[in-house]
């Protein structure tokens, strides 16, 4: 009767440390699995969190690459020895739909293997390992862990009760710790280079190290010792969730940034010395013919649809393009000293 008296205590006790713990979690993943589980096949999957966004159509093909000199990996590997993020962060997206997973990692290096084992001659005609197969990656995930941490229990307050128990006690909180992790998704478009979307996740998991504790007690052992399988694993995997769907709801209300002239085409701030700062001296010179007086007249041609109002923009940028390419000028939607010449003759 004692001894079962004691089990309740110390289940309370470890209950009650947990809720403390746990008051300012971010994102609670407790002693339960990791978060993202279970198998896909194309748009089909089982197992899935039901946390998990789906999108019902895939927003395009993604590769997940992962940096592997940053100081985050080793600390990953060697001290958590945990394995690569990307299997993980595959099966995620895949279970979510929202993108097409195409490999870019050692599968990748096995299919060059194939191919070149069929440009040796060394395969089956009928193999039909042709070029102009492979599916180009529209986006590259890029994740990174910014903090893990652990923070250990407070031992030595329940220690002071004095006696075995006390002694039990405090053993119990001592090995009782707080794991947290926050990390990140960057999505780059891979043929602009242009960052589409970044996100942020965290999570927290209260890890109970107490296996060994309660060999004498039978089950209860083993229901509390499974709670200190793997925690940084869990919390980093549930912070990893947390920044997919992060990301993916704002890429549902994605809105492209767009900048005067384009992008990449040397910005409007006008650095001393830029193209932008060169072209405009150009202009000026050229008879004092402004973006207002250029507007007018590919207004005038049906070219210009917008406000005249000499305010650069991608409508200004197209109009020049057209009448650049219509009348056998370099097209470069800038409007430079031969395509001001060119509107003035007109």
């Amino acid at each position: 009767m004692r001894t079962n008296q004691l089990k309740s205590c110390l289940l309370a006790v470890c209950v009650s440390a947990s809720s403390l713990l746990a008051g300012c979690a971010d994102m609670q993943v407790g002693g339960g699995k990791n978060p993202v589980g279970g198998a896909a096949a194309g748009a089909a999957s089982t197992g899935a969190a039901s946390a998990l966004e789906h999108c019902p159509h895939p927003l395009g093909t993604l590769a997940v690459e992962e940096n592997t000199s940053d100081p985050w990996y080793a600390l990953l590997t060697n001290q958590y020895h945990l394995p690569s993020t990307v299997p993980l962060i595959r099966l995620m997206i895949q279970q979510s739909n929202c993108f097409v997973v195409v490999d870019r990692g050692q599968a990748m290096n096995s299919m060059m293997g194939e191919r070149d084992l069929n440009a040796s001659g060394e395969l089956r005609q009928t193999s039909h390992m042709d070029k102009g197969q492979m599916v180009a990656a529209d986006y590259i995930v890029t994740p990174s862990i910014q903090f893990s941490q652990n923070t250990g229990g407070a031992g030595g307050a329940l220690a002071a009760l004095g006696g075995s128990y006390g002694a039990i006690l405090g053993a119990i909180a001592g090995s009782m710790k707080s794991s947290e992790a926050s990390t990140t998704m960057m999505l780059t478009d891979t043929r602009s280079g242009v960052q589409v979307a970044a996100a942020q996740g965290s999570a927290k998991n209260i890890d109970f190290g107490v296996a060994g504790l309660f060999d004498h007690f039978g089950s209860a052992g083993a229901s509390l010792g499974a709670y200190s399988e793997t925690p940084e694993g869990k919390v980093i995997a549930a912070a990893f969730f947390d920044a997919y769907n992060q990301m993916v709801k704002a890429v549902r209300e994605y809105a492209p940034q767009r900048v005067a002239g384009g992008l990449g085409a040397g910005g409007t701030l006008g650095v001393d010395g830029s193209a932008n700062s060169s072209a405009a001296a150009t202009n000026s010179a050229a008879g004092g013919y402004s973006l207002a007086d250029a507007q007018g007249k590919l207004a005038q041609l049906g070219l210009y649809r917008s406000k005249v109002d000499g305010v650069p923009g991608p409508g200004t940028s197209r109009a020049i393009s057209t009448f650049q390419k219509a009348n056998g000028l370099p097209v470069s939607g800038q409007l430079d000293a031969a395509t001001i010449g060119a509107l003035q003759a007109r």
